[in-house]
């Protein structure tokens, strides 16, 4: 049922989730319904009748509102619980003592292990990692939540900053006749690209009689607590950061008309109008850009929008009549748009004057995201008394790799 707050998340049992989808589906059927309505509607007079716009904007809502519902279940259905039985492995004792330093700030235990792994941790200038099944369940829990993480490509490194080298032109070759002479050949020039990881963090606060609970599990609720500033945060920096203490998004690189694209700028594709989709055949537009990308990228390719600009192509239809938007075939999918995903980001800018509220790619080979190893935990139990602060960061970076690899609509001329 909706309500004013929408629709609550109470459970993830199969039977949920399995009912859940089945009122997404039919949201979706009553959105083409109504839809066909309205396009029927415009043809026989210009315009379309006001009830059927309201009530089509409202369906529009309800079915953004059940496809939340759906990814929702499925998260906390696939959520890993710690502090289970898999868990009972060497790694218990260090898991205790962290433990007891998160719940009494005992912090002797945890630095014996520290010091036996060769780390610099201490409670004094950055706190203690986390346990490593903690450090999982919580980038698990932020790729689910990310929509960039979700589909880019992802490394893990010891260092604060990742270098990779890339070739600006390849060796000379030719051809040339069995007894003729080899000239010397040029070697590659190349360079290199650098992706810093920056310090992200987040300060979940606890009473005294929480952590004093043993029934709380201290591992699950701090991974419960972060995931989602995390992904919040990282989200809005993959897209559109600047790149000063923060990754730099794809929307902040250099533009440049994809007929003259060149290394160093993300290639466009216009759609001829100030903010808006062409009024003869908008969905030529979406097709131009797929296809501005290279065969070897459009196979995994990727659409990359907010919820407000899907629900503009989600009225599209292609010439036979069909909705070039599609639902997900089963719950935990992406919805895809003329047979590619699609990732909804609320990262990504409004259809507007000259936006690029459109992003189209193979986002695992276009963009990276650095992870540096550890998540770490400070504990503060002065900072705001009587609540107990617990001062989280990781380090995370990012950045285009691969400048032929996205292209983006623009909303102009």
């Amino acid at each position: 049922m909706l309500s004013d707050k929408g629709l609550e998340v109470k459970s993830a049992s199969h039977a949920d989730l399995s009912l859940a989808f089945e009122e997404f589906m039919r949201a979706f059927e009553a959105f083409k319904e109504t839809n066909d309505r309205r396009l029927a509607e415009m043809e026989r007079h210009l315009s379309a009748d006001v009830v059927t716009v309201e009530k089509l904007a409202r369906i529009d809502r309800a079915l953004d509102e059940h496809k939340r519902l759906v990814d929702e279940l499925v998260r906390k259905a696939g959520r890993p619980q710690l502090g289970s039985a898999a868990g009972l492995s060497a790694g218990l004792d260090r898991k205790a003592a962290f433990e007891s330093y998160m719940r009494s700030g005992d912090s002797h235990a945890l630095r014996n292990f520290e010091e036996k792994g060769l780390s610099v941790g201490s409670d004094t200038d950055g706190g203690y990692v986390v346990p490593e099944e903690t450090e999982r369940a919580i980038n698990s829990a932020v790729r689910e939540i990310s929509p960039i993480r979700a589909i880019a490509g992802v490394r893990q490194v010891s260092g604060s900053v990742y270098k990779k080298p890339f070739a600006i032109s390849g060796p000379e070759a030719g051809w040339v006749g069995e007894t003729d002479p080899r000239p010397e050949t040029a070697g590659p020039k190349l360079a290199e690209l650098a992706f810093p990881t920056m310090e992200l963090y987040a300060m979940p606060a606890a009473t005294q009689s929480l952590l004093d609970d043993a029934a709380v599990d201290i591992d699950q609720w701090i991974a419960d607590e972060v995931r989602v500033t995390f992904a919040a945060q990282e989200g809005a920096a993959f897209v559109a950061g600047d790149g000063v203490k923060k990754p730099k998004g794809f929307l902040s690189y250099p533009t440049i008309d994809n007929a003259s694209w060149s290394w160093g700028k993300i290639g466009t594709i216009s759609t001829g109008v100030s903010g808006d989709f062409p009024e003869t055949a908008p969905a030529d537009k979406l097709i131009d850009l797929v296809y501005s990308l290279k065969g070897e990228y459009r196979a995994n390719g990727h659409f990359v929008m907010n919820r407000a600009t899907q629900a503009v192509v989600r009225k599209m239809k292609d010439a036979d009549g069909s909705y070039l938007w599609q639902p997900s075939a089963k719950p935990g999918e992406p919805a895809n748009l003329m047979g590619f995903p699609v990732a909804e980001s609320e990262d990504m800018p409004d259809i507007g004057p000259d936006s690029l509220a459109i992003a189209f790619g193979d986002f695992r080979r276009g963009y990276l995201i650095v992870d540096r190893v550890g998540i770490r935990v400070l504990r503060d139990p002065f900072s705001a008394k009587p609540y107990v602060l617990f001062y989280t960061t990781k380090r995370v970076g990012g950045g285009v790799q691969d400048f032929d690899a996205i292209k983006l609509l623009k909303f102009g001329a």
